[in-house]
């Protein structure tokens, strides 16, 4: 019920795809991860467009690719999958893509060491046979140790994109119940943390209809186990994608409302805090609402806002609320107007299948134009050096922009700007002479390689570039498999700052990068930030919800946020940085 079809057959091509690689068919792995990458991320269920015969239409899924997808639909297993599954140890499969690791080394230990189990494997890490193999060394089985440690960390949470799905599934199943008054997801969820551990839900119900909707919700698809039933409070454990998650639902009245909205989103801290300030008030706070202490009476708890109104504080965004600063600021009635995802007029980091993308800028255009309320959006493709993803070298790169320039003229609209990812090389050089991106409206600069050294001063070297308007993904992390490259992130906001260049928040849910701690450095610092989705496909389009999360998490508003300002603005912060180093604009 819960799970999409999608991520379903997604998560079986993926497997299918390591597969392939530990056999070292590599021409299928990226065939199938590809194909896993555009079914998860289509805007709707693959049942649709089959039905439609738009999945003709969709690149990256051949007729080979087709007949297993319908066949998992009519049978509900692929066939290819559970032959392919015999060939390679079962636990290896989830590991190929953790750093330290891959196919070729996970080869060497199976044939070598004949290690097969995940537990072995560790066992041997630990005892040192792995290291003694050829081309092995304490750094290396160091490196593997981290890996699994981060891999076994990020199996326990889920990332905040996934689990907003899950909880907008849920809400809307539990919500088919006419007895549910209100509903909302409360916890880290609503706080909008990068990963999340349970799923809280909340809902208002009348005493008399408390059992039925427990009933309900305890007999949902995907309920595993039942840990808790009652009343007032039920929890259950859900088996999603081959993974364990606990979700809790509490039933609270009319008049405990907000009281319990407060209370359930947390932070502990802020609450604690918050808790501190109704005591020397004279006032007590728990999930029920707010009470004298000395006379036990109910003075509010209806609504959020009367419970921070009732001890003098402006109400409190539910992503500020970390107990670092916001109840100050809440106390003196500062507390600013984030950023909002209304207030986004476009997207400016998107590929197309000019590169690694998965929709032609035609199909990008029509489908952007149909579904948001955009102003513009960028086409941002691969430079050159990214071989892996087709990068555009000089005489490419103009093709693109001829036909970026056609479709505006077929549609009579400057809504496709164009732009460029283009690689910041090791010595900080990019790999597109500046003639080339003097063409263009929009630069990304983006480190992809070399995540080992200190690219800190690789990225300084990038921004001192007239024609470098942001820099990708900053920090070069991905939650659960890498953590962010060495750089001195103070001293990037600092180059930032003084180059004139944005730095870019990617929505990519893996990615979330800045996070929420530069994000609110570049606001103090006054550092211009852009969100974008680094779309590879239309279904990436949606993860911009995350991206405006992420900045809210670091009180971004309006003004610190570029892409919530018009072209002609856009265009300013461009030419400002052009000027500054002394190129003439138009």
């Amino acid at each position: 019920m819960y799970q999409n079809i999608n991520k379903e057959i997604a998560n079986i091509f993926k497997k299918m795809a390591a597969i392939y690689e530990f056999l070292d068919d590599k021409y299928r792995a990226l065939a199938y991860h590809r194909a896993a990458q555009i079914i998860e991320s289509l805007p709707d269920d693959i049942r649709h467009y089959i039905e439609t015969g738009k999945i003709y239409k969709i690149r990256g899924i051949g007729p080979s690719t087709l007949l297993k997808i319908e066949e998992y639909i009519k049978t509900g297993k692929i066939q290819k999958y559970e032959e392919l599954k015999k060939k390679v140890p079962e636990d290896f499969i989830e590991l190929i893509d953790l750093p330290g690791f891959g196919p070729k080394t996970l080869k060497r230990i199976y044939e070598d060491l004949g290690i097969s189990t995940k537990e072995e494997l560790i066992k041997a890490l630990k005892d040192g046979r792995i290291e003694q193999l050829p081309g092995f060394g304490p750094k290396k089985v160091e490196n593997m140790l981290k890996g699994l440690q981060m891999y076994e960390i990020s199996k326990r949470r889920i990332l905040l994109w996934d689990a907003l799905q899950l909880s907008k599934s849920l809400v809307n199943e539990i919500k088919k119940l006419k007895e549910v008054k209100k509903i909302e997801v409360v916890g880290s969820v609503r706080r909008r943390k990068e990963t999340i551990g349970d799923i809280d839900i909340l809902v208002i119900a009348d005493d008399e209809n408390r059992m039925k909707i427990m009933d309900y919700f305890t007999s949902l698809p995907n309920v595993e186990e039942i840990l808790v039933k009652g009343p007032k409070k039920s929890s259950v454990i859900l088996k999603i994608d081959d993974n364990e998650r606990q979700v809790d639902l509490r039933i609270f009245k009319d008049d405990e409302w907000g009281a319990a909205l407060q209370y359930f989103t947390g932070s502990k801290q802020h609450n604690v805090h918050l808790r501190e300030i109704a005591k020397e008030k004279g006032l007590k706070i728990n999930e029920y609402g707010v009470y004298k202490v000395d006379t036990e009476e109910k003075i509010a708890g209806e609504t959020e806002k009367s419970v921070y109104e009732s001890v003098g504080m402006q109400w409190v965004p539910p992503e500020m609320r970390e107990d670092t600063g916001e109840i100050e600021l809440a106390l003196e009635h500062k507390i600013p107007k984030l950023v909002e995802l209304k207030d986004i007029k476009g997207d400016m980091h998107v590929h197309s299948t000019w590169t690694d993308g998965a929709n032609s800028i035609k199909d990008i255009y029509e489908f952007v134009r149909n579904n948001y309320k955009y102003e513009y959006i960028v086409i941002t493709d691969h430079s050159k050096s990214v071989r892996v993803a087709h990068g555009l070298d000089e005489q490419k790169l103009i093709e693109e922009i001829k036909e970026i320039e056609l479709i505006n003229k077929m549609y009579g609209l400057d809504f496709l700007k164009k732009g460029i990812e283009v690689d910041i090389l090791v010595d900080g050089s990019l790999d597109l002479s500046d003639e080339a991106l003097s063409r263009l409206d929009w630069v990304v600069a983006s480190v992809h390689t070399h995540f080992s050294m200190d690219n800190t001063e690789r990225i300084i070297k990038a921004m001192e570039n007239p024609y470098v308007t942001c820099i990708g993904h900053p920090t070069g992390r991905i939650i659960g498999s890498r953590e962010p490259y060495p750089v001195d992130m103070d001293k990037v906001i600092k180059a930032a700052k003084e180059t004139g260049t944005a730095l870019e928040i990617n929505s990519q849910p893996r990615r979330m990068d800045l996070n929420d701690k530069w994000i609110r450095k570049c606001v103090e610092e006054d550092v211009m930030m852009v969100i974008s989705t680094d779309s590879h496909n239309l279904g990436n389009f949606a993860y911009m919800e995350i991206g405006v999360s992420l900045a809210r998490r670091g009180w971004a508003t309006k003004k610190n946020i570029l892409n919530t300002k018009s072209w002609k603005e856009v265009k300013k912060f461009v030419n400002a940085k052009r000027k500054k180093f002394g190129v003439k604009t138009k």
